[in-house]
């Protein structure tokens, strides 16, 4: 390969290609760090959990004597927290991965690394067969990231991507990379026990583990003690959280009744952290739905810091589909637990994912989703075609025989069908005031901040005179399918 070529043209065409997120400085908690002599740079991507991921590695990689930096041109250290999830986001690592290899070429000292849910499907990919990275590490390996850099810096390909029944990282504070000093993740599990046929998460992040509240609870008020006014806790399958004292979820139901009465499930956890105080926000992210009992939306109901907002997946609205997905629950029982949820709260916030052409899928499947779509009205959604991955139960059992046209006609229908839902929802509330936390300024006026209110909707209004970070009531005066726009009123 030409190595003569222009650095500058090639790293501002690498940034407009970027499709993964890459971090922002700025948090006080940086400052102590400052004197560290190496500096890495990291970008993630796919889900909230990579995210909050991210931030568990920078703490690692700061005690052992790393400094963040968001230029990759000056880092020693290059990492890319990976999805798994879906084929794009596979391609568009691996394309950012050579894209940064170009840059290695000019300082043959930086090290290049791969983190997360593809390192273990594609390690040896990685380090031996296209030979683009120095480190593979798994998500529950990051603790032995410090000596994998140093036997790298040996001349070693080195690689942890063994899964853990027992890791959650739970002591570790994050060091909060893409922080805007208002809102902030905490992860509160890990791994999932659901077996979604379609999912390759049980296999990149392994069995279900509960951290422990004491340390949740601890993070959220340091947190709100640093001047953060809302936290939303992670998890793969946040409402089956259980602590009862480290046991496996599995074995819960063979403990001994006081064992059982004391444990802490969901809603308890919920309640402790919306007792921190008032002034802090609570939500929380991704839901399953049989686990969203009763108890954790009477909780959402009791607490007014309790975000009014459930994002529930329902992948398909054909129960013969759902089936299919191993989804654990059919259209009919999806549709009484929504019903059920908005009985206890009337203006719940609801969004969902869904999946157009899984496997056998047809125009009447299509229709079921559809149908259930309007039914329950969905506030918004997230959407895409099936992607086969592999190692899963269904690229096993399953042929993936619906064509990438039928895929994107039918997901071109659920998009449609969604913009007009999202903006019927928006029109219902013009004319209503929300409390909104402004989070920062309008990506389109400097003179106007956003925010968002408790059912997760962004409300964009006139700066005035007030600062993110502070609370306040807008009046929705209209409405697009994706913002309300209005004013602060008293």
């Amino acid at each position: 390969m030409n190595t003569e070529f222009d650095l500058k043209s090639i790293t501002k065409e690498m940034d407009e290609n970027r499709q993964g997120e890459a971090f922002s400085l700025g948090d006080e908690q940086l400052k102590k760090y400052e004197g560290n002599n190496k500096k890495f740079f990291i970008e993630s991507y796919g889900c909230q959990m990579n995210f909050s991921d991210s931030e568990v590695v920078a703490s690692i990689l700061c005690e052992s004597g790393f400094q963040p930096t968001t230029t990759f041109q000056e880092a020693d250290l290059i990492l890319v927290n990976t999805c798994a999830i879906r084929d794009n986001a596979e391609q568009r690592v691996r394309n950012r991965l050579k894209e940064f290899n170009i840059i290695k070429e000019r300082n043959p000292s930086a090290m290049v690394g791969v983190l997360g849910c593809m390192a273990e499907r594609l390690k040896t990919k990685f380090l031996e067969e296209e030979k683009i990275v120095d480190i593979v590490v798994g998500p529950d390996a990051y603790r032995t990231l410090p000596g994998l850099v140093e036997e790298a810096e040996g001349g070693q390909k080195a690689i942890n991507v063994l899964l853990s029944r027992e890791e959650t990282y739970a002591e570790i504070n994050p060091v909060r990379l893409n922080s805007n000093g208002i809102t902030a993740f905490i992860s509160i599990t890990r791994g999932c026990d659901n077996m979604c046929s379609f999912c390759v998460v049980p296999f990149t992040r392994g069995r279900e583990r509960s951290r422990d509240p004491e340390s949740i609870l601890a993070e959220a008020k340091e947190l709100f003690e640093r001047g953060y006014k809302e936290v939303t806790l992670l998890g793969q399958n946040v409402d089956s959280y259980l602590w009862y004292g480290g046991g496996a979820k599995k074995d819960f139901k063979n403990q001994p009744e006081e064992v059982k009465e004391s444990a802490v499930h969901f809603h308890h956890l919920l309640e402790m952290v919306a007792k921190i105080s008032p002034d802090l926000r609570v939500r929380f992210s991704t839901s399953n739905p049989r686990d969203m009992t009763d108890d954790v939306v009477k909780m959402i109901a009791q607490y007014e810091n309790i975000c009014k907002y459930i994002h529930l997946p329902v992948q398909s609205g054909s129960s013969r589909i759902l089936e299919k997905m191993n989804r654990g629950h059919n259209r009919e029982w999806y549709l009484e637990r929504i019903q059920r949820m908005r009985e206890i709260v009337p203006d719940i916030g609801l969004s969902t994912d869904i999946i157009t052409g899984f496997c056998t899928e047809t125009d009447e499947d299509q229709a079921d989703t559809m149908t259930l779509m309007e039914q329950v009205g969905y506030d918004f959604a997230y959407m895409f075609y099936y992607s086969e991955r592999p190692g899963t139960p269904a690229a096993k059992a399953f042929e993936d025989d619906v064509t990438l046209e039928v895929k994107k006609k039918r997901l071109s229908e659920i998009i449609a069908l969604q913009n007009r839902l999202s903006y019927e929802s928006n029109q219902r509330d013009v004319g209503k005031t929300f409390r909104v936390l402004i989070e920062g300024t309008s990506k389109k006026s400097d003179n106007d901040l956003f925010g968002r209110n408790s059912q997760n909707k962004v409300l964009v209004f006139p700066r005035g005179n007030h600062e993110p970070g502070e609370y306040v009531n807008v009046f929705v005066e209209r409405a697009t399918s994706a913002t309300l726009l209005g004013s602060v009123v008293n």
